[in-house]
């Protein structure tokens, strides 16, 4: 896929998640078959430039192009400026958060607070863009502000018309958080009435459903979040079922494991070893998530301290002689625990 002039392998992007997709797990993504990775959002406040975490989520050594930054905020002085700060420092891409719905975004009237204020959006994206004009600027937003105020069009319209090169379009509006079931007539809509990439996002957990949102909404791409936790295959499995029309099998116990054993060794070197044991409790959980006896082993778990104890532990669990599994197990092997 060509995409804002970057040679693309798919068009199945990650979405962009605090607390998750940071350049392990980006990189993991892009491994097993994702496109595109969009970074967690890095604050505009300047102030905060040099805390070790926004280092870190600037961070992209090794990464596959392109590079892309997603910035929050709500000034556009303050956007631009952050887009000029991670251009200089290597973004390909910048990405603007109007999709976030969290509590602490909205508050400030960052994230999908924004869509109340479509003047303020205009303002912003016009400031980003010319902060920086040799580098595609991209927009991601929800369906509306609530059900009775889906703005969406009309944003999308003022993206384009701002010189935004791109957008990505969760299929909820801000009221309804991460309830409900996502909704992509809006999508389809948007996608119907501008001339910009449109990349739809929102409740694809499947190949099969990856499928029909393209279809339906006649999107350029998809994105993927929460599916993509502890499921990174995900992404090959919906690439080879667009291009063959077959579900390939599904991974097996054991590459499930080599998988884990990968990724937290990722974790504990980008991190270090005191955050990177915590980080990497959430990974783990997900990952063993609905396995028989992940319930216990995750309670076990998320009390060891260090690294060697972790990683033991979750060697056991894959491997230990109680393992309700063969080694050679495909997906699904699940319960309810």
């Amino acid at each position: 896929m060509n995409y804002l002039g970057f040679t693309l392998r798919n068009n199945l992007f990650v979405a962009p998640m605090a607390g998750v997709t940071d350049r392990p797990f980006r990189q993991l993504c892009k491994k097993l078959g994702a496109g595109l990775a969009v970074s967690e959002m890095v604050t505009s406040n300047s102030l905060l430039y040099g805390s070790a975490k926004t280092r870190r989520r600037a961070d992209h050594t090794g990464e596959v192009d392109p590079i892309v930054v997603q910035i929050a905020g709500a000034d556009p002085d303050l956007l631009a400026q952050a887009a000029r700060y991670n251009v200089e420092r290597g973004a390909q891409i910048v990405d603007i958060n109007m999709g976030c719905p969290a509590k602490k975004v909205c508050n400030v009237m960052a994230g999908s607070a924004l869509m109340q204020n479509e003047s303020l959006v205009a303002k912003i994206l016009e400031a980003v863009v010319a902060a920086v004009p040799e580098t595609p600027v991209t927009l991601k937003f929800r369906t509306g502000w609530n059900h009775t105020n889906k703005n969406a069009p009309t944003i999308a319209r003022i993206a384009q018309e701002c010189g935004i090169r791109a957008i990505a379009i969760h299929g909820r509006t801000r009221a309804d958080q991460y309830m409900g079931e996502a909704e992509y007539e809006t999508i389809a809509l948007v996608k119907s009435q501008v001339r910009i990439p449109v990349i739809a996002n929102g409740d694809i957990t499947t190949p099969q459903k990856a499928k029909a949102v393209l279809d339906y909404t006649q999107a350029d791409g998809i994105m993927i979040g929460r599916a993509a936790q502890g499921k990174p295959w995900l992404f090959r499995e919906i690439e080879h079922f667009l291009a063959t029309g077959a579900v390939p099998p599904a991974p097996t116990f054991t590459e499930i494991h080599a998988i884990l054993r990968a990724h937290l060794a990722d974790l504990y070197s980008f991190y270090g070893e005191d955050t990177g044991v915590r980080i990497a409790r959430k990974h783990i959980s997900w990952y063993t998530k609905g396995i028989v006896g992940a319930a216990r082993f995750r309670h076990a778990m998320n009390q060891l301290e260090n690294i060697d104890a972790q990683l033991a532990a979750t060697d056991e669990f894959f491997l230990g002689s109680d393992s309700a599994h063969s080694a050679n197990d495909p997906l699904p092997y699940r319960d309810a625990a």
